[in-house]
């Protein structure tokens, strides 16, 4: 156990100042430059968030997307998706927030789920006091912020609470019981090594025994009738591309409206790195579903 959290730990310090890295092809550098903070109090302790905010004002509260970053449940970088939450917000319309949820080692399961889903409930609560409509809601995120997003979107359901009108999933772990080992990519050196994958697990996830929970593990549940739409996004070369094709084939042959996009020839956290042709389009992917869900 302390070797575990010893390793994330040098993960945390080696891959947080990398993972901030965006291409500069994806930054999107024309978008006006405006953003809010807000302190969320949880459950499992006070998040701060990062509030993007639509130019363009109708006199009615603009709906709102809730985003929650990647880092494999260890990395705090929520910084890292600023480039996509500046452009959901400029060309969705909508108000877009960026979570800064717990991370392991210092905080492990069930913390960052409690986290993500306390903030999206209050969001859907608090809409007439910060001037957006918490009844037009659609929440996403991007490989471990996308496991989160189907944790939310679970939970919801299952507490009978909020109703998300989209979820993004993007490039998401979705089976954390399965030995890294065994998920293959089609090139020699993708950037997820199975060694890597076990060090997030074995920080978020210490106890093997939870790792088939529905909340850790979504592709292994079997009940996803009445989860909200979902966008799901898998890159080609991604270790994760088969979990992810497997749960949007799940979520559909569950009722669950699905739009199942496989990006050829890029690899994880191409949203980020690139290439850049491929990263933008998913990004307006993202923009484009976003605008046509919330805007009914």
């Amino acid at each position: 156990m302390l070797f575990a959290r010893f390793q994330a730990r040098g993960v945390q310090l080696l891959l947080g100042g990398m993972m901030a890295r965006v291409h500069e092809d994806l930054r999107f550098t024309d978008i006006p430059k405006h953003t809010e903070s807000l302190q969320v109090e949880t459950t499992a302790g006070p998040v701060t968030c990062t509030v993007y905010r639509p130019s363009a004002t109708t006199g009615t509260p603009p709906p709102v997307y809730i985003n929650f970053h990647g880092g494999g449940f260890v990395v705090a970088r929520p910084e890292q998706d600023d480039h996509i939450c500046r452009y959901i917000a400029a060309t969705a319309d909508c108000v877009v927030i960026n979570v800064d949820y717990a991370v392991s080692p210092q905080r492990q399961f069930p913390a960052a789920v409690t986290q993500a889903y306390d903030v999206t409930a209050w969001v859907a609560e608090n809409g007439p006091a910060n001037n957006w409509d918490g009844s037009r809601l659609a929440v996403g995120g991007h490989s471990a912020g996308a496991n989160l997003t189907a944790a939310v979107c679970r939970t919801a359901r299952d507490r009978g609470t909020f109703t998300p009108r989209l979820q993004i999933i993007d490039s998401a772990p979705l089976d954390q019981l399965a030995d890294p080992a065994a998920k293959h990519s089609p090139i020699a050196k993708p950037l997820l090594t199975p060694h890597l994958m076990r060090v997030f697990t074995a920080a978020y996830v210490p106890d093997p025994a939870d790792r088939a929970l529905p909340l850790v593990s979504p592709g292994l549940a079997d009940d996803l009738a009445g989860l909200p739409p979902a966008l799901v996004i898998v890159a080609e070369h991604d270790r994760l591309r088969d979990e992810g094709d497997a749960y949007a084939k799940a979520l559909d042959a569950a009722g669950v409206p699905v739009t199942h996009r496989v990006f050829e020839g890029v690899d994880h956290y191409f949203t980020h790195t690139g290439p850049a042709p491929a990263g933008k389009e998913a990004i307006e992917l993202m923009a484009s579903e976003l605008r046509t869900a919330l805007s009914t």
